[in-house]
């Protein structure tokens, strides 16, 4: 593709002699940041439902891997055709239901099963050292904890309802309220945790995707918090104002939304 081998030239050239000083200042950990922040914007594009924006980032996150892609080259790890190769073949080797003559699967689930009874072939067989293996370390907090919970419950150690969980939930919320008496701040700040956990699995039992969930409820908020700065003036304005007044602000962007 045309456009493509474009962009991996344009990466050579940054990095080449007579290139980019800062783009040839970059290393692997240098990027992190940057692929995080992409990874970042592409979500936020989804969540605003903006197909320009998204081409956008999802350019920009591309950026990345090619950058990534360029830097291994010139150590001789590995090039950009080998990343492609390596995941194409992967998806040929999990898809035999598509590629290979094997019998069709029933439904996205069993896909899933397919998938993973291929992973653990191509493992050789051998099982992992635990349920939990396999879990990126980086992955947000929320995103993570419903990955380790949801890989646990592959293994049967989960609530068998809702009941179940929710009840944990109250347990450990009254524990956070006698941490909080106590003031031991350790105990606080390990009751807290194990409330978010509680939540996560609350909302798998929900079948709701915890991360996400938080995360349309902080773009309400800021929508909310914005809305009430524009209403007051100004976020000067707003800032000046007492606690009943800003409250007042507050339900009239609610009332205005449901209206």
């Amino acid at each position: 593709m045309q456009s493509f081998d474009r962009l991996v030239d344009i990466m050579a050239r940054l990095r080449g002699p007579g290139g980019c000083p800062w783009d040839r200042a970059q290393d692997h950990q240098s990027l992190r940041p940057y692929l995080l922040e992409e990874c970042a914007e592409v979500l936020d594009a989804l969540d605003a439902a903006d197909m320009d924006a998204l081409a956008d980032e999802l350019g920009d996150l591309l950026l990345q891997i090619v950058f990534h892609a360029q830097l291994a080259a010139e150590s001789g790890a590995f090039d950009l055709a080998e990343v492609c190769t390596r995941i194409g073949d992967k998806l040929i080797r999990r898809h035999p239901h598509v590629f290979a003559a094997h019998a069709p699967v029933d439904g996205p689930e069993a896909v899933v099963d397919l998938w993973q009874q291929i992973k653990r072939e191509e493992r050789g067989g051998a099982a992992r050292s635990s349920a939990l293996d396999g879990t990126p370390r980086a992955l947000p907090a929320l995103a993570r904890a419903q990955d380790l919970q949801e890989r646990a419950a592959r293994v049967g150690f989960d609530w068998p309802d809702q009941t179940g969980r929710l009840a944990k939930l109250a347990e450990e919320l009254a524990e956070l309220s006698a941490a909080a008496e106590s003031g031991d701040q350790a105990a606080i700040d390990e009751e807290f945790g194990d409330i978010l956990i509680g939540l996560v699995n609350a909302a798998r039992g929900l079948g709701v995707d915890a991360e996400a969930s938080l995360r349309a409820a902080n773009a309400k908020l800021e929508r909310r918090f914005r809305a009430c700065e524009a209403l007051a003036g100004g976020a000067e304005a707003f800032a000046q104002l007492d606690l009943s007044a800003k409250d007042a602000l507050w339900d009239r962007v609610k009332a205005g939304e449901r209206a």
